[in-house]
Formats: C-alpha cells, sequence, structure tokens
C-alpha cells in the first residue's frame, strides 16, 4: 500500500483493490491504522476514498529508526568473490584426525556485480 502510494499525490482505494490480492475490507483495516499512526491521509468524496503519503511523517519515522540502529558493517571474505557460509565441515586427514574444511559460496563479482552484505 505504502509502496503504492509513494508513486503517486493521491491513490483512489479502487486502484488499491484492483491491484492488491486482499479484500476491502483488509484494505480498509490497514488504511485505517496508517491514518492513525500519521502515515497517510485520508479525503472521502461520495463514496470513493482517496490515500495521500504524508511524505514529511515518513521521513521522521525513518530518520528514528536510523538514529535507533547501529551503523551497518560491511561483512568481508577472506578471498576475493567468495564469501563465507559460516558453516563448517571436518574431513579427515592422512593420520586420521579431523581437519575443518571452509565451505564458500560464490558472491554477485563473479556476474561481474557488486554486492555487500550489511550486518547490525
Amino acid at each position: 500500500m505504502i509502496a503504492q502510494m509513494a508513486s503517486v499525490d493521491e491513490l483512489a482505494c479502487i486502484t488499491l483493490e484492483d491491484t492488491l490480492p486482499v479484500s476491502k475490507p483488509t484494505i480498509s483495516y490497514h488504511a485505517k491504522i496508517l491514518n492513525h499512526a500519521g502515515l497517510i491521509t485520508v479525503r472521502k468524496e461520495g463514496r470513493n476514498h482517496f490515500y495521500s503519503l504524508r511524505r514529511d511523517v515518513l521521513h521522521d519515522v525513518l530518520d528514528s529508526l536510523w538514529e535507533l540502529a547501529p551503523s551497518p558493517r560491511p561483512v568481508v571474505g577472506k578471498q576475493k568473490g567468495y564469501v563465507s557460509t559460516g558453516r563448517r565441515q571436518r574431513r579427515n586427514d592422512a593420520a586420521g584426525r579431523a581437519v575443518p574444511v571452509r565451505q564458500h559460496r560464490r558472491d554477485a563479482a563473479d556476474n561481474g556485480e557488486e554486492a555487500v552484505l550489511l550486518t547490525w
């Protein structure tokens, strides 16, 4: 709902009914919650409802959330093009001792794309 509202200045409820795979009462319920939270405004014209996203309020909420979360940190693998999966397997060496084996999975760098894994 919010993504659709963000793409236009005002969104008719009928548009949401046509594009979302949920019932009219479900759309109405969630619109009511967003309205009570102050994230949207609702304008009624006859039998039609029109929703507008309050972008200023949404920006304030997002800014507050970023203040609560610590800064994201990129995770870098030891080998270029590989990121450790975190799982460990063991194999036996020639003397029969268990030796850890590192598993790796290829990231998007092998496709010429850049990928960053962020953790909090």
